[in-house]
Parts: structure tokens; C-alpha cells; sequence
């Protein structure tokens, strides 16, 4: 992955890559700042979304585990590949679903659909 290696301004993270035999041409995963923006924003809708709706299960908690395991997965990804990956690829579906998911659990599914908040 080139793209966001050569950029050294404050919009990514870098994680020092856990060790391999295989060399690597860049030591480091990054992770960009807009993979921990936009899915911080909806993490945060939902819980707008638990204040609003009451649900039995939390939209909040799951999407933010959701997103835990989206980056998980996206890191052992990367690894198992050696190449970089687009972490929104994992981490929108693993978001998006859980809510969804959590939605119909809760029989909310068309609450959460139309939600939208009201002017103050």
C-alpha cells in the first residue's frame, strides 16, 4: 500500500506490525483517520438512536463491538495477505449490519430506517 504511506501529516495512525519471518517494504499498519471518523459518527448516531428508541438491545454496544471486530478482522486480513486493505471495507458492513441486525432483534427495523432527530 502506497497511498497513505507517503503522507505525513496527523491523518492516519500507525501500528508497529507484529513480527514476521517475510520482510515488509513499510513496518507499519496504518490505519486512516477517516477509518476511525466515519464510523465513530454512526457509532455515535446510535447511541442518539438508544436515547431516542429505548431498545431492549443496545444499538450502541454492538456497533461499537461491531467495529472492534470489523478492525480486527481488517488487521488479520492484512497480515494473512501481507497486503495493505481498506479498512472501510470491513468496518461499514460490520456496522451497517449489526444495526440493522440489532434493529430487527428489537423490532425496530423501521423505527431505525426512518430515524431522524428533531429540531430543537
Amino acid at each position: 500500500m502506497t497511498v497513505a504511506t507517503k503522507v505525513e501529516a496527523p491523518v492516519k495512525f500507525l501500528y508497529t506490525a507484529p513480527p514476521s519471518d517475510t520482510p515488509r517494504d513499510y513496518p507499519f499498519s496504518v490505519l486512516g483517520l477517516g477509518d476511525v471518523v466515519v464510523p465513530g459518527l454512526f457509532v455515535r448516531f446510535m447511541s442518539k438512536i438508544d436515547e431516542a428508541l429505548f431498545p431492549t438491545y443496545s444499538y450502541f454496544t454492538a456497533t461499537t463491538a461491531a467495529y472492534a471486530a470489523g478492525l480486527a478482522v481488517c488487521f488479520a486480513v492484512n497480515e494473512i495477505t501481507g497486503a495493505g486493505q481498506p479498512a472501510l471495507l470491513y468496518l461499514d458492513p460490520a456496522c451497517v449490519g449489526t444495526a440493522l441486525a440489532v434493529g430487527a432483534a428489537n423490532g425496530q427495523l423501521k423505527q431505525l430506517w426512518i430515524f431522524g432527530e428533531e429540531e430543537e
